[in-house]
């Protein structure tokens, strides 16, 4: 399996610039990543299959969910892609490099580990700055104009708060010059996380259900069926965060009704 992964490295190394490699190499793997893993969602709810795990009864309509796709659209070509153009000079002085050897499995699942506690931190307390009154009104109110989210609304968002939620994506990554395969998984990773948080489906197999600490879509799902100033769960993919400042609490209760209800349901 190395093996083959080291050849096919070897020809993108061979064939292509560090420069294109590390922006347009990176743009066409996330919007392949994204609009992969997103558009099964919104097949699905247009379709009604799967409809007992959705979390919530209410429907997008196919106009909202074409205007997402729209925006997303334009948003990325006009904002991320020169944002990652922008940024390729730092990760570069920072030492990124794509040459060979490929970094281990140990030393990309460790930086990929800090990454996430990085972008946790930061999302966590931005997040709570944008729900308040001004920021909420003029920026992050385009984000939750989905109060029933799917899978293409986790980067439905102001280019403002683009911006934000980039710089704590790349902010580990852009202090410690990994590898690019590092770069390109850690953003794979990232991309299907927020994807399956905004998906608006709870499956037995939702990694919520194996992983310690995960949010996932039903955690974040409450946080878009909520007032802003009475949402809480602003964590981004662990809920450490939540938990430490208590800004969970109200999900946190209405987890345990429900867990009443369903016992007493069984009793009877």
């Amino acid at each position: 399996m190395t093996s083959i992964i080291e050849s096919c490295w070897t020809y993108l190394i061979t064939n292509f610039s560090d420069f294109q490699l590390a922006c347009l190499g990176s743009f066409l793997l996330h919007e392949s990543v994204f609009f992969l893993s997103g558009l099964p969602f919104i097949y699905l709810e247009r379709a009604g299959w799967l409809s007992k795990y959705k979390i919530q009864a209410k429907h997008n309509t196919t106009e909202a969910q074409d205007k997402c796709i729209t925006r997303l659209l334009l948003y990325h070509f006009c904002v991320n892609l020169p944002v990652m153009i922008a940024s390729y000079p730092v990760f570069s002085f920072m030492g990124m490099r794509s040459s060979l050897p490929l970094p281990s499995w140990k030393v990309m699942s460790t930086q990929i580990l800090f990454y996430f506690i990085v972008e946790d931190f930061i999302f966590y307390w931005g997040h709570r700055i944008l729900h308040t009154k001004w920021l909420y009104k003029h920026v992050h109110s385009v984000h939750h104009e989905y109060a029933t989210p799917f899978g293409l609304t986790s980067e439905y968002a102001h280019p403002a708060e683009i911006l934000f939620l980039g710089f704590a994506t790349i902010f580990g990554p852009a202090i410690t010059g990994p590898h690019l395969i590092t770069l390109w998984l850690w953003m794979v990773v990232r991309v299907l996380e927020t994807v399956e948080a905004h998906c608006g489906y709870h499956f037995p197999w939702s990694p919520s259900n194996f992983l310690p600490l995960y949010g996932g879509s039903d955690f974040h799902d409450y946080h878009h069926r909520l007032i802003y100033t009475k949402s809480g769960n602003y964590s981004s993919t662990f809920v450490y965060m939540d938990w430490l400042f208590g800004t969970d609490t109200g999900y946190r209760k209405l987890k345990a009704l429900k867990s009443e209800e369903e016992d007493k349901f069984k009793e009877n």
